[in-house]
């Protein structure tokens, strides 16, 4: 019993205002290296605002004209998956993103960072010519399954209510959080080419590439630092299969991604609240579920 918002006649500037306000669900974005994952977000919501002909509220006003959230926080310098809440969908962020992530990770030997990755000033220079991609491959072992990790201080775990990586800038001494357990399902070797290491790697939640990187490093006797990171998966969303890249941030796209993903929801009492209701647009069409059988009708 979903109802969401799929088609509707761009033709009346009212219409697109009604069938933004209409959507909801969850769909995900590609998110590029530099800005952060809220940039990203906040980008969005002003592309679809002003594509309806709606202006944005200011951070004063409490209700804002367009709902929307992100679920799994990106590095500024990684790429890839950035799953989006919009409407309803965003109280459905939390459930829905339990499962594992899975990301490419670029790693290089020989120097390592303050932010353990290439954003960072170099802390620490060693050499690494006497490492072979057998050594690399014998220590990841060490590093699947529950394991012990210490976050990196440049994070968005925050102390007394503010960011762990703004205190650090602003020069405040911090100390690093303590070690927690995290869960690497797999952990494979794709490439290595000195200095330079490829990582498939697959965990769940609170896990941070940089820090595996890093402790790889110095498990081999030397450093590392995370080169590129890429997010290729986040729960059920896929780089390959469900991103929406900005060309594609328009209603119309996202009402469509949002069908697709509909397969993702679960038959619970959660999900029957996501519906939509544009009686003021004649010509839009809904799509209707019932027992996972889905139709198109005219709501007029």
């Amino acid at each position: 019993l979903r109802d969401l918002l799929v088609q509707t006649s761009m033709a009346n500037p009212s219409c697109k205002a009604a069938k933004l306000q209409a959507l909801s669900g969850l769909f995900a974005v590609y998110k590029p290296k530099g800005p952060t994952s809220a940039d990203v977000l906040n980008k969005l919501k002003r592309r679809l605002l002003e594509e309806a002909g709606m202006e944005q509220a200011s951070k004063k006003r409490k209700k804002q004209p367009l709902k929307m959230g992100h679920g799994g926080t990106l590095d500024s310098a990684a790429s890839g998956v950035l799953v989006v809440g919009i409407g309803k969908g965003t109280k459905m962020l939390s459930e829905m993103l339990t499962g594992s992530k899975k990301y490419t990770a670029l790693g290089e030997l020989g120097k390592a960072t303050d932010t353990l990755d290439a954003t960072g000033k170099i802390t620490e220079e060693k050499p690494y010519d006497h490492i072979k991609m057998e050594d690399i491959d014998g220590v990841l072992k060490k590093f699947t399954g529950t394991v012990m990790q210490v976050p990196p201080l440049y994070s968005a775990l925050k102390k007394d209510g503010q960011r762990l990586s703004k205190l650090v800038k602003k020069g405040e001494i911090v100390e690093a959080k303590p070690a927690r357990p995290v869960t690497v399902y797999s952990l494979t070797l794709q490439d290595f080419q000195p200095p330079v290491f490829t990582l498939d790697v697959e965990c769940g939640g609170g896990f941070y590439v940089r820090s595996l990187v890093d402790d790889i490093g110095k498990e081999l006797s030397c450093c590392a630092h995370v080169k590129e990171l890429t997010r290729t998966k986040h729960g059920p969303f896929t780089l390959q299969e469900h991103i929406l890249k900005e060309e594609q941030w328009t209603i119309d796209e996202i009402a469509n991604s949002i069908e697709q993903c509909l397969q993702f929801l679960p038959a619970e009492p959660s999900c029957k609240k996501l519906k939509t209701d544009v009686e003021e647009c004649p010509e839009t069409k809904v799509i209707h579920s019932e027992n996972g059988k889905i139709t198109l009708s005219e709501d007029k």
